[in-house]
């Protein structure tokens, strides 16, 4: 197995997340990590940005 064929299955087995889904309409999400709370935001240019 090459390396490139490693970092493929690497990447294939992370779980996929849509970020339009997990915003809904307003483009906005809360994600909670511990006990810290970001924000998740869809920029009007497509972008997305994470927030503490």
């Amino acid at each position: 197995m090459t390396m490139q064929t490693q970092a493929a299955d690497y990447v294939n087995a992370l779980p996929v997340h849509d970020a339009r889904i997990l915003t809904g309409e307003n483009g906005l999400a809360h994600i909670r990590l511990n006990d810290q709370l970001y924000t998740l935001r869809i920029t009007r240019a497509g972008k997305l940005i994470l927030t503490k």
